[in-house]
């Protein structure tokens, strides 16, 4: 009898909640996008950024291979263009309105001897929702060496480019 009755039960239940799947009605999970990163001309450099919206902050998660050993600038850039092969496409770095220059950075990006690198970091400056902060079509950047403060072109070569897409 308890097997039939589960049978039963699941064979009703199951059409509702495809259903209500298919029609939107099941909340939705966190805000996620992507950015695949593709090397630039001359270089091997690959990864991936992903970004997850929390209810304040930006987690943003890279894994990035192919790198020299070091440091390295990972830069979000203010256009979602990675077509040109130095990766200048991109444009500069994305600076939120009324946020000072160079406070958007991320943590540097450091890779070990096989040239692998990891980040894990929550920042505040950028965002996923509709919002001024918003970064969904723009860009992230992987660059030859750590940029200093106030010199931004000492950011060096554009190693890997991805535009940043809403999953």
């Amino acid at each position: 009898m308890v097997k039939k009755f589960i049978l039963v039960g699941t064979l009703l239940i199951t059409p509702l909640v495809l259903g209500a799947c298919m029609a939107g009605i099941v909340p939705a999970g966190p805000e996620r996008a992507e950015a695949l990163l593709d090397s630039t001309a001359g270089n091997s450099v690959s990864g991936k950024v992903s970004m997850t919206q929390t209810s304040k902050r930006l987690r943003v998660v890279a894994e990035v291979s192919g790198l020299p050993p070091g440091a390295h600038a990972i830069r979000i850039h203010e256009k979602g263009d990675c077509s040109a092969p130095d990766a200048s496409s991109a444009g500069d770095y994305f600076r939120p309105p009324g946020v000072p220059d160079r406070s958007d950075d991320l943590p540097q990006l450091v890779a070990n001897r096989k040239g692998l690198a990891k980040l894990v970091v929550y920042i505040d400056r950028a965002a996923l929702l509709e919002s001024e902060m918003n970064i969904i079509g723009r860009s992230v950047v992987v660059h030859g060496f750590t940029a200093e403060p106030r010199n931004p072109q000492a950011s060096g070569t554009r190693l890997a480019c991805g535009v940043i897409v809403k999953k």
